[in-house]
């Protein structure tokens, strides 16, 4: 019996276009790029800043920065649950500093 010959599957050239942006206006009224993070791809442990517990690793969430900064907010960008990202209007501070 003749071996059947397979055709090479079909690879889609690497886009050169950049990752499609997310921009939010916040409840303050500035923009924030948010970008979701599946759980395959969280590998460490952040504290979110809206309910202030920790996002183990292996958990979906949101990072989230300054849209206006671009490149350079990469100091001030956040991770988020992402209910926590949804209600953030609706919530107060959660930590108290001293």
């Amino acid at each position: 019996m003749a071996r059947r010959r397979t055709s090479p599957r079909r690879q889609q050239p690497p886009s050169s276009l950049p990752a499609m942006r997310r921009v939010e206006t916040g409840p303050d009224g500035y923009e924030y790029e948010v970008r979701p993070v599946a759980a395959a791809r969280a590998v460490k442990t952040y504290r979110c800043p809206g309910c202030d517990h920790e996002i183990r690793s292996g958990t979906a969430h949101v990072v989230v920065w300054p849209a206006v900064a671009g490149e350079a907010a990469v100091e001030d960008r956040r991770h988020w649950h992402t209910p926590c990202w949804a209600n953030r209007a609706t919530r107060g501070p959660t930590r108290k500093w001293s």
